[in-house]
């Protein structure tokens, strides 16, 4: 088998191998598309009514406040 035969066969086999990756990714996204849009719907929501929010808020608020107070820099001293 000469060369070029064998670049020309390589090709194929790796268009046969994205085809049957591209085939094997739609079937497990569409078995599996609807939990992942349920999983989107809450995390959606969550955000929308302040729980997560609140969390990072406090949290940003702690920080701010240590900060001020220095307890941030005392703690990078020790």
């Amino acid at each position: 088998m000469d060369r070029k035969s064998r670049k020309g066969q390589t090709m194929v086999e790796y268009i046969i191998i994205i085809a049957l990756i591209a085939i094997s990714l739609i079937a497990v996204f569409s078995y599996f598309g609807g939990a992942v849009g349920n999983k989107v719907a809450g995390a959606t929501e969550a955000i929308d009514s302040g729980e997560a929010a609140s969390g990072a808020r406090q949290k940003a608020d702690d920080i701010i406040q240590n900060a001020e107070t220095g307890e941030t820099i005392k703690k990078l001293g020790n």
